[in-house]
C-alpha cells in the first residue's frame, strides 16, 4: 500500500486536520517507544548491573504528559472519548444535534480557560525558577506545552469538532441513520 493511500486510510480527516494528527501521533508514538527502551535499559541495569538510570521516573512521567497531550486534541475532535448516550434515542436527531453543537463549545470553553490557567501556573514556576527533582529541568516548560496543547484541542473542537457534529459524522451512529 502507497504511503499516501495508507495516511487517507488512517487519518480521514481533511486538509491541515490529517497533518496535524499524523504529526501528533508521531509524536506520541515516538515519546512512547523511548519511555518502552528507558524502562526497560532502567530495569536491566537495576537488575544486571546494580545501578539504574538516574531520573528515569522523572522522564517517565515528563514523557507521559507529552504523550497524553499530543493525542489530547486528536481524541476530543475524533469524539473517542467516552459519551454517554442514554437519551438519544428519546430526545431526537434534531435535540441531539443541539446538544453536540453545545457540548463541542463546553470542551473548547473549557479547554481554553483550563490553558489559560495552566499559562499563569507555568509562567510563575518559571519566574519563581522551579526545577524539576532529578534532572533539574524547567518545570514551567513541561506547563508550558500543556496549556499549548490545551489551545490546540480548544481551537480544534472548535473547528472541525463542530464541522463534523454540523456534518453528521459522529452523531448519526448515535442516533440510527
Amino acid at each position: 500500500m502507497q504511503l499516501s493511500r495508507w495516511i487517507e486510510k488512517q487519518y480521514p480527516e481533511p486538509n491541515i486536520y490529517r497533518w496535524i494528527g499524523l504529526i501528533l501521533e508521531g509524536i506520541a508514538a515516538t515519546v512512547l517507544l523511548l519511555i518502552v527502551l528507558l524502562t526497560c535499559f532502567d530495569v536491566a541495569g537495576r537488575y544486571l548491573f546494580n545501578n539504574s538510570i538516574n531520573g528515569a521516573v522523572e522522564l517517565t512521567q515528563i514523557g507521559l504528559a507529552i504523550m497524553v497531550f499530543a493525542q489530547m486534541p486528536i481524541i476530543t475532535w475524533r469524539g473517542s472519548h467516552v459519551v454517554v448516550d442514554l437519551l438519544d434515542q428519546i430526545l431526537g436527531y434534531r435535540i441531539v444535534k443541539i446538544l453536540a453543537i453545545f457540548s463541542v463549545f463546553i470542551i473548547s470553553t473549557s479547554f481554553y480557560f483550563l490553558a489559560v490557567r495552566i499559562y499563569q501556573l507555568a509562567e510563575r514556576s518559571l519566574r519563581r525558577g522551579e526545577l524539576t527533582e532529578y534532572l533539574g529541568l524547567p518545570a514551567g516548560h513541561i506547563a508550558q506545552y500543556i496549556a499549548l496543547m490545551s489551545w490546540v484541542t480548544a481551537a480544534c473542537m472548535l473547528t472541525y469538532g463542530a464541522y463534523c457534529v454540523l456534518k453528521n459524522k459522529n452523531i448519526s451512529q448515535s442516533v440510527g441513520e
